[in-house]
């Protein structure tokens, strides 16, 4: 690191600290990240069931509807939604009484006398990290797009990526435009629980995202952190390929807009 790039680093670390982790209190909940792949055709079925039954049905036996999304690209293979529970105890029990509400299983026996609409479940529990953040936005803009982002990491490094976060990316994206619906690893005992962070992104379209992280990876500041936190590491943070980027559009029964 050039000495001008470590005063930069120096001079500004504290504020874009300060910014980052600006007054929010700490997120104990319990998230689960579900992916269900749609059967070929029944994308329409299965976001039909969702917008009239599912979405209900889940606040009804005590989850919250964070969000629901799908794909920019081929939307019609996967619907992808994050629910939240105050424990992973109150999720298993929430889940085991929608699974026996009568209601449920009518409007479930229903929906697929034509054939199954899922053909896979994925499930992911995630435990917010001590720098995730939420941006208030204004709901359902036109062209709106949310980014699921997963980083893997190497062995150990983690903590610092964790760090490089905290102390810097998460005030730099919002330097650059971004905003902030929350950041996450898998809970402990989950698969990548030590080595995975997953964090959503809001970008007014897709032309501003890619602006926003062109302008970012341009940034003194980011290119000061990067090349500190990989020096203390002793290299990458990340595996190679180990980021990926998923940009989603909210459903219209999606609280997240």
């Amino acid at each position: 690191m050039t000495r001008s790039h470590f005063l930069i680093l120096s001079l500004l670390t504290l504020s874009l600290t300060s910014f980052a982790n600006a007054a929010e209190p700490a997120d104990t909940r319990c998230y689960e990240l579900r992916t269900y792949t749609a059967s070929p055709g029944k994308m329409e079925a299965l976001q039909k069931r969702f917008r009239e039954h599912t979405v209900a049905l889940f606040a009804k036996h005590g989850m919250t509807n964070v969000g629901y999304w799908v794909q920019v690209e081929k939307p019609e293979e996967k619907l992808i939604y994050l629910l939240s529970f105050p424990d992973r105890a109150a999720r298993d029990a929430s889940f085991k009484a929608f699974g026996n509400d009568p209601e449920w299983q009518a409007v479930y026996k229903e929906s697929e006398k034509d054939g199954t609409l899922v053909s896979k479940v994925e499930s992911q529990f995630l435990t917010a990290t001590d720098f995730s953040k939420t941006d208030k936005v204004e709901p359902g803009k036109a062209g709106r797009i949310y980014e699921l982002r997963t980083y893997s990491c190497g062995p150990n490094n983690l903590p610092h990526l964790l760090s490089r976060f905290r102390d810097h990316t998460v005030g730099l994206f919002s330097k650059h435009g971004m905003k902030h619906f929350g950041y996450w690893t898998p809970s402990k005992g989950e698969p990548g629980a030590d080595t995975t962070l997953i964090y959503l992104l809001i970008h007014d379209s897709k032309e501003a995202m890619d602006a926003s992280f062109k302008a970012f990876r341009a940034d003194p500041i980011w290119i000061a952190a990067k090349e500190a936190s990989e020096k203390a590491a002793g290299g990458s943070l990340t595996i190679p390929d180990g980021v990926k980027s998923l940009p989603l559009t909210a459903t219209d029964f999606s609280p997240a807009k």
